[in-house]
């Protein structure tokens, strides 16, 4: 997994103190944590859009982990705005080289105002925001259960979804994700392929599954910015 130089933190500290300035206590963050993978550096939600920032440098001096492929990619897979954020050294700090939210449209450089995205439009959420809301659950719990997370991605085609410190090393973790009426999810069918390929770093795994269902009105689809009902009811060892 990258490294992130202590420069690169200060600049990400200053990138999010700025946004959530700029939200006025709209932002709800999505990835606020300098943890890889890198797909993007910070990530939010405004009303029923979501944004996804890569920071750069434009002096182009420092090293921003991961890349704009990355980040367009996770873009597309949650249907969200990949957002370029160039970032300038002021003597010891840093602070946004635009104006305004400071962002650009990755794609083709214009300024993106967040705020002026912002519909009332009820927004089905993509299988990605869902892995990635189950993938927050079950961090959660595992931060409850006082362990040390070491890594973490929401594409639901990349599998482990997670890894921590467990009593004797690195512990993974499949996880999906079901939509009610839906309850549960099974293990992927590959999952000892999956074993192999983790055993290098650590050998016990485990399967979560996360049910969600829209908290308003059970029966109605799976809405961006909704309260949702959860149902997981721990981790399930895999077991060869």
């Amino acid at each position: 997994m990258p490294e992130v130089s202590e420069e690169f933190a200060k600049c990400w500290q200053s990138a999010g103190v700025h946004l959530q300035r700029q939200g006025q206590g709209g932002v709800s963050w999505l990835k606020a944590e300098l943890s890889p993978p890198f797909l993007e550096h910070l990530s939010f939600r405004l009303g029923n859009q979501l944004f996804f920032v890569r920071l750069e440098d434009d002096s182009g001096e420092l090293v921003s982990p991961g890349s704009r492929a990355g980040l367009i990619a996770i873009a597309e897979g949650c249907r969200g705005h990949a957002c370029l954020m160039p970032m300038r050294r002021d003597r010891e700090s840093w602070r946004p080289a635009g104006v305004d939210w400071g962002l650009l449209n990755a794609r083709d450089g214009r300024p993106v105002d967040p705020v002026s995205l912002v519909t009332d439009e009820q927004i089905d959420m993509t299988d990605w925001e869902l892995q990635d809301f189950a993938v927050q659950v079950v961090r959660d719990h595992i931060k409850g259960a006082g362990r040390k997370l070491m890594s973490w991605q929401s594409n639901p085609s990349v599998d482990p979804s997670l890894w921590f410190v467990g009593d004797n090393g690195p512990e993974w973790v499949i996880v999906r994700a079901a939509r009610y009426p839906d309850r549960e999810t099974a293990p992927p069918s590959n999952w000892m392929q999956i074993a192999e390929r983790c055993a290098g770093v650590g050998s016990t795994g485990h399967f979560a599954s996360v049910a969600v269902a829209n908290a308003d009105a059970v029966d109605s689809p799976l809405w961006r910015g909704y309260p949702l009902y959860v149902s997981f009811d721990g981790l399930v060892r895999l077991r060869q």
